[in-house]
């Protein structure tokens, strides 16, 4: 339904704004991923800001709060409910692996969007999940009641785990409700949380890549930004309205908590919140630490991926067929590629290293002074101690995964060795049942892989892996490659050889075995580099990395404790760790480098100026080019343009893909899907000037639906609101 009402100007992108605002919005920005329990807290601040409904709206126990409007959308996404009837909105690229799995050359939704005009043409997402957090409860003294500061972490963790077990049973049995009890401030607290899955979840709404990835790469963790970046699913339940497994004869979810959604725009300045599942930061760590990610951490992963990237993008350029089997991966490599450039950036430009070296001195001056806790005063020397003696292990480690495992037929060589377990294993009676099985669960990774492809990232990853990783190659991978040199192409089809290479050899071997062929898999060359490596790390980097792992859980547990107990000037907030966070902030504009005009908001008219059909990334479908010549834009019309994106100083990370973006009346103005490149840095330091979320503007999204897409029948479930000035 629509309460109508002309919709109130907004301001455009300009030179002056952009200019005034480091001088009256960035110091509203407001750092911290807040749990939503212990929003009481913050309300009194959140009020000052601009906040106009008491927090119990947001979060409460009695089933009313818009918690229960907020999903985890698959695995690692947020979403959330716009209709009575189970509707979610959630971001494009969050839908994106999902509906690779239900394109094809005849359906290809990447090109052609997807738009169901009826219920009956939803369809059913094999795997896709949608959780709420019904209620969330601090259990801390539950689990960690009688056990020591100081005591051994291996075995606090035996304890808290058997805790932690049983405490989850009795909720489950409690409640009926899914019950996971998770450490939150390095294990110094734990909350349970209790929540609900829907996994018959049904595809409504997709755009096609002209609209939901328009700027591809690169504009990617830009600003300014002009990507219709949505999608759209619906929960469906079984009779009594609970979750239930797919049937065809499923309804709709009937809920009655759901988000309204505020067309009436925004401006500068304007209270906003973001409320999601933010995936993980490590906003406490050390300097220590910290410099394990900027100088060895980052750029490993940034030199590698570029190589791996350029050999996909080549291939999926030349086919479209390759093109549909690598767009959903090459997103996520990408993604992940460019962000941490951003983060080294704004990690230099920030000094952070210097910044967290200014604050442990100040801390050490704390600890020095406070006899209370006497482990305080030595933490720090021993975080450096053991980090800086597990360096050059962590670079190593950094080179197998990215430049040995980017390979993806390395990957997949994990069932060649499972296979020759069950060969060797002669108490298994059906041998050649359990190999078909095996090669069986490579199905879905056959449909989106091209050997000729991945054989050109062995070429460009392998000599990387062996030139910085010169100590830790295989002799028993090599010595198979003597007279080869480094000539890595040989080296590439001695190991594209493999039976793993082709899906009808591997199935044609897993139904013909013997034991007797075992032989074949230790002569396999892709087995030999996969089990080489696999035991160079096993004998030389696992252990290590393993002891420093359980060493820095021990230590940063201690730090975290005595920050919170030392620094009073302080307030802190939990890492993320993909649990519900509310963060709030307001509309703000950024010029990171200066006079460079940037401002708070995009519009369509602007991404029609990008438009370039020679270009993948910044072709436009005709007809959205079309409905703007036209003027053509109905309702959504807002100064013969269509308002796109945003940006907000709300405190966001992976997992707030897809996040609801409130306003002071909690009603929808936007969904969350990025954030800018120089503060990308934010999940390990939070810079009020630097730091922005980027927001898809809900009019785009309901103009994209309802002109574009036709499924306008979607608009009058929703529940639209566009209140006069």
């Amino acid at each position: 339904m629509l309460k109508q009402c002309l919709f109130s100007p907004t301001s455009i992108k300009t030179g002056f704004i952009a200019a005034l605002v480091g001088l009256f919005f960035t110091a509203n920005a407001k750092e911290g991923m807040w749990l939503p329990p212990t929003l009481k807290n913050r309300e009194n601040d959140m009020k000052k800001m601009g906040l106009q409904i008491p927090v119990s709206q947001l979060y409460n126990e009695d089933g009313t709060g818009l918690n229960n409007a907020v999903v985890l959308f698959g695995k690692g996404c947020t979403g959330e409910v716009i209709s009575s009837r189970g509707l979610v909105l959630t971001n494009h690229h969050c839908g994106y692996g999902t509906v690779q799995g239900l394109s094809s050359k005849q359906n290809d939704y990447f090109a052609d969007g997807f738009w169901a005009k009826k219920d009956e043409e939803e369809i059913p997402c094999p795997g896709l999940t949608v959780t709420f957090v019904r209620k969330m409860e601090n259990v801390t003294d539950k689990i960690i009641t009688g056990l020591a500061d100081t005591m051994n972490e291996a075995a606090r963790q035996q304890v808290v785990e058997v805790r932690i077990k049983n405490l989850e049973k009795g909720f489950k049995t409690a409640t009926g409700l899914d019950a996971m009890i998770k450490p939150y401030f390095n294990g110094n607290q734990y909350w349970v949380i209790l929540t609900e899955t829907f996994n018959d979840i049904r595809l409504v709404g997709f755009p096609p890549n002209g609209i939901g990835s328009f700027g591809g790469d690169t504009d990617n963790w830009m600003w300014p930004r002009h990507t219709g970046d949505f999608s759209m699913f619906r929960i469906y339940a079984g009779k009594d309205n609970k979750p239930a497994a797919y049937a065809k004869d499923n309804k709709p979810y009937q809920t009655k908590q759901f988000l309204t959604i505020n067309a009436s725009g925004y401006k500068e300045g304007d209270f906003t919140m973001v409320y999601g599942f933010p995936g993980t930061t490590m906003e406490y760590i050390s300097s220590y630490q910290l410099s394990q990610v900027y100088s060895i951490l980052d750029p490993i992963r940034i030199e590698a991926r570029t190589l791996r990237l350029n050999a996909w993008t080549k291939n999926m350029q030349a086919s479209r067929d390759v093109f549909l089997k690598y767009t959903s991966k090459r997103a996520g490599i990408a993604n992940g590629w460019k962000k941490w450039q951003g983060e080294l950036r704004g990690l230099r430009i920030n000094n952070v290293v210097g910044k967290k070296q200014e604050y442990e001195n100040y801390f050490q001056g704390l600890a020095s002074y406070d006899q209370n806790l006497p482990f305080a005063d030595d933490v720090l020397a021993n975080i450096a101690a053991k980090a800086t003696a597990v360096n050059d292990v962590l670079k190593a480690e950094e080179y197998i995964k990215e430049a040995v495992f980017g390979i993806e037929l390395l990957q997949n060589a994990a069932i060649l060795d499972k296979m020759l377990q069950v060969l060797r294993n002669h108490r298994i009676v059906n041998k050649n049942d359990s190999l078909v099985k095996l090669a069986k669960s490579l199905e879905g990774m056959y449909k989106n892989y091209d050997a000729a492809t991945d054989k050109e990232v062995f070429a460009s990853l392998m000599p990387l892996f062996v030139q910085k990783n010169a100590g830790y190659v295989p002799t028993s991978f090599t010595n198979q490659l003597k007279g080869q040199g480094n000539d890595y192409n040989a080296w590439a089809n001695y190991v594209f050889s493999s039976i793993i290479a082709d899906q009808n050899t591997l199935k044609s071997f897993a139904e013909t075995a013997t034991a007797a062929d075992s032989n074949r898999i230790i002569g396999d060359p892709a087995w030999l580099l996969y089990n080489g490596i696999n035991k160079v790390r096993q004998q030389h980097i696992s252990p290590y990395i393993s002891r420093y792992n359980n060493e820095m859980a021990y230590l940063n547990r201690l730090y975290m404790n005595a920050q919170m107990n030392l620094d009073k000037q302080k307030s802190f907030y939990p890492d993320a760790n993909l649990t519900l966070r509310l963060t709030y902030g307001k509309v703000a504009g950024i010029d990171p480098d200066g006079p460079a005009g940037y401002s708070f908001q995009t519009n369509l008219a602007e991404a029609v100026k990008k438009h370039n059909p020679d270009v993948e990334e910044f072709k436009m479908p005709a007809k959205l080019k079309a409905l703007h010549e036209e003027r053509d834009l109905g309702r959504w019309s807002v100064g013969g343009s269509v308002p796109i994106a945003f940006i907000a100083n709300n405190h966001t990370s992976g997992g707030n893909s897809g996040s609801p973006v409130l306003n002071a009346k909690g009603e929808l103005i936007g969904t969350n899907f990025d954030r800018i490149w120089e503060g990308t840095m934010s999940d390990l330091y939070f810079d009020e000037k630097l730091c922005r979320n980027i927001t898809l503007d809900i009019r785009y999204t309901l103009f994209i639906v309802e002109k574009f897409g036709g499924a306008g029948r979607l608009l009058k479930e929703m529940n639209i609101v566009k209140p006069c000035d």
